[in-house]
């Protein structure tokens, strides 16, 4: 059920997760027999105060051109706060038994497929060891105020996991047949483990150090993790478990997924309802065929997210991808994540001709990152006379281009080949707390796609790519520019 957006209005702790109440609770027994007018004063003292305490957080980033404010997601909070699991009388492996990690060290000011990536393989480091995870917020901004100037606009700082996705990573159930503790949220493990054992830093960045693979990382920290202590965390201010030079390996990261592949928390992931909720709303954008299309909650549960037979989505970047493409020449970088996987077709080798300048190596990295409209479009006719592309009536372009290349990209791909609809990211119609989680909506829907065709260097892609092989999709569904 989608909720209503009121949940802006609540302006509770700047720090951290919201409260259920966003405001403290008075009680006095005389209050009834205190004069009307003293009552006012009060009245008008404390909302002077409440109103110059708000700006005072606010001033530096809130201009009047910002209302409405971004969504809170007060409700998703509150939802993680009263969770089953949060109930030390439970019997084990929950309950007095619990033994729990917490990674404050995730990754923050990255984009979400960043962040997704690195839980996935978090979440599934505690479910290898026995220990009840510790989930955050997606967090851009972890020390400042609620809302966090971005590209000009306000975002939220932080935005609770369970309002795009759910599943064991978040505090969903496990299997029946799975023995493991539930996910719990940050103020629960706060409560039960007021003084926790903590790695320091220098081990964390000990084990990531060299050119361990993934597996052999996870296995070393299952036998760190192995002791009784109930409580234990990392420095906030040591390296991510699994970084960026993980997932930009293919030796190093590939070691790790028969596990993960068949993990509860793979296998049981989910796209939350707001998310769903979204989905369905726009169905009609998605496939014009939607009287054949399930919509996301009636889909099987064993396999709620089956092809959408016709649709081939595009994830197409733009932006600062234009600058990182240069990046990415500059450190001869290859495919991100699992886009590297062996058996997909289309893989991408760094030039290693010394007779290459600058500019052919850079033109060879802007056709696979950050491709021109001739390039897509190139690419899309080759992609639907390859026997995977049979029978591909519509498209959707997951992008965060403006609207105008958008549209000029429409013109020249209608213009190439008949399609039944052509329809992007800039046409969703989403509610306001939607509209700041839209790249879930986007990954669900290339998810759900006949075929892919994503961006090699993306950790969305990635993400997509690695939830579709995990469906067993077929390879030659997933390609990439």
């Amino acid at each position: 059920m989608t909720r209503p957006v009121s949940s802006w209005l609540n302006f509770g702790h700047p720090h951290h997760r919201r409260h259920p109440s966003g405001l403290p609770m008075y009680v006095s027994g005389g209050l009834s027999k205190t004069p009307k007018s003293k009552v006012l004063l009060v009245t008008v003292v404390g909302l002077v105060l409440f109103a110059g305490l708000y700006f005072f957080r606010h001033s530096s980033v809130i201009q009047p051109g910002d209302f409405p404010l971004p969504p809170l997601y007060s409700y998703y909070h509150q939802q993680e706060l009263a969770l089953p699991q949060h109930n030390p009388s439970l019997p084990p492996p929950e309950g007095a038994n619990a033994r729990f990690l917490w990674l404050p060290n995730h990754v923050h000011k990255l984009g979400f497929g960043n962040a997704l990536q690195e839980l996935f393989l978090n979440a599934h480091l505690a479910y290898m060891s026995g220990r009840t995870f510790v989930f955050d917020n997606y967090t851009w901004n972890r020390d400042g105020g609620d809302y966090t100037r971005f590209n000009g606009k306000l975002i939220p700082s932080r935005i609770p996991l369970t309002a795009m996705i759910a599943g064991p990573a978040v505090g969903g159930s496990f299997p029946d047949d799975v023995y493991a503790p539930r996910a719990v949220s940050k103020e629960y493990f706060d409560i039960r483990c007021p003084n926790p054992t903590t790695i320091d830093k220098s081990e964390v960045d000990r084990i990531a150090s060299g050119d361990a693979t993934a597996l052999t990382m996870l296995q070393e920290w299952q036998v760190k993790l192995s002791s009784a202590e109930p409580c234990i965390q990392v420095e906030r201010n040591a390296e991510p478990l699994f970084d960026y030079k993980v997932f930009g390996s293919l030796h190093r990261l590939l070691s790790i997924w028969p596990s993960l592949s068949k993990s509860p928390i793979i296998t049981g992931f989910r796209w939350s309802p707001l998310i769903h909720a979204a989905f369905d709303a726009n169905l009609h954008l998605i496939a014009s065929t939607s009287a054949q299309v399930p919509i996301s909650h009636s889909t099987s549960p064993n396999n709620p997210y089956t092809p959408i037979p016709g649709l081939l989505a595009l994830h197409i970047r733009r932006g600062d991808y234009e600058d990182h493409c240069k990046f990415l020449v500059k450190h001869s970088s290859t495919f991100t994540g699992f886009n590297s996987y062996p058996p997909l077709i289309d893989t991408f080798d760094p030039p290693t001709d010394p007779r290459w300048n600058k500019a052919q190596r850079q033109a060879h990295y802007s056709a696979h990152c950050f491709p021109n409209i001739q390039q897509i479009v190139e690419k899309i006719s080759k992609v639907r006379r390859s026997d995977a592309g049979q029978d591909l009536r519509e498209i959707y372009i997951m992008t965060n281009a403006p609207r105008d290349w958008v549209t000029e990209l429409k013109k020249a791909i209608a213009k190439a080949g008949f399609w039944d609809q052509i329809t992007s990211s800039r046409d969703l119609d989403l509610n306001w707390e939607q509209k700041y989680v839209a790249q879930a909506v986007d990954m669900l829907i290339g998810q759900r796609a006949q075929v892919f065709i994503g961006n090699g260097f993306s950790s969305l892609t990635s993400n997509v790519v690695m939830l579709r092989l995990a469906q067993d999709f077929p390879h030659d569904s997933i390609r990439f520019w």
